[in-house]
């Protein structure tokens, strides 16, 4: 999974086509991921593996340039360089505090945020890290109601409550470890406003950004992830009807900011 993942990163930010791709959810696992599958949150190695993870895995006492799929932090440290020094970012579908992270160069220079992932396992990884965010395990949709939670496994950034995108899958075991929860909305669960928001929840981005209250949080930059080019249209038009600009494309990434 970590080749593929590799593979399916340099193709993004290559820009080529990603819609409705099988993802490959069984390659050959190597000595890493093979120790991982044995790992759940009751088990006595769970929080060592957790600091291995963040200190020996992703190394994140080494100084990047880019922490992001395919740079787009760069940008946004860019584009609020002469606006914000220190604001704060909503991250829906935040999977891990560093890893094709688009907020951890903000928390760097001094951002505080809300970090959102369905997964208690990316919240734990969050705690760890960024203490003195928000860090919320909830599935965010839409509306308030009871969905099925698809996994991969713990440490995955592809479980989603999407059906669409677990249909995807050709791996029959995920039936077995899913589960179901109630979903929350934006709009009930953050009562304050933010300057960034960074969407990326596996296939139900655009139903959560038309439900989100623009008008009251006014974030001056979105990043929302569009894998399927037929949603692109919608959602640009959504935007410009809420006062927002299409402002580039990077990889799977759309910005759009708040027009001045």
């Amino acid at each position: 999974m970590a080749e593929w993942l590799k593979a399916h990163a340099w193709k993004a930010c290559k820009g080529e086509t990603l819609s409705w791709v099988r993802i490959p959810f069984s390659p050959p696992l190597t000595k890493f991921e093979m120790i991982k599958k044995f790992i759940n949150r009751n088990n006595i190695f769970y929080k060592p593996y957790l600091f291995f993870k963040i200190f020996w895995l992703e190394k994140f006492f080494l100084k990047k340039k880019s922490y992001s799929q395919c740079g787009e932090d760069i940008f946004i440290i860019e584009f609020f360089k002469d606006k914000i020094s220190k604001g704060i970012y909503l991250d829906i579908g935040a999977f891990n505090p560093i890893k094709f992270n688009n907020t951890y160069l903000l928390h760097k220079k001094g951002w505080k945020g809300t970090n959102i992932d369905l997964n208690q396992t990316s919240i734990d990884l969050f705690n760890i890290l960024r203490p003195n965010d928000e860090n919320i395990c909830a599935a965010i949709s839409d509306r308030v109601e009871k969905v099925e939670v698809y996994i991969e496994n713990i440490f995955s950034p592809l479980n989603t409550i999407s059906p669409d995108r677990f249909k995807l899958s050709d791996n029959d075991k995920l039936k077995e470890k899913n589960y179901f929860i109630e979903t929350k909305t934006i709009n009930n669960l953050i009562n304050h406003k933010f300057d960034f928001l960074n969407i990326d929840i596996e296939g139900l981005d655009i139903k959560v950004i038309k439900s989100i209250n623009l008008k009251f949080y006014n974030p001056r930059l979105i990043c929302i992830e569009i894998l399927n080019p037929k949603n692109e249209i919608d959602l640009s038009d959504y935007l410009i009807k809420h006062g927002y600009n299409f402002e580039k494309k990077m990889g799977p990434s759309y910005f759009f900011s708040k027009n001045s």
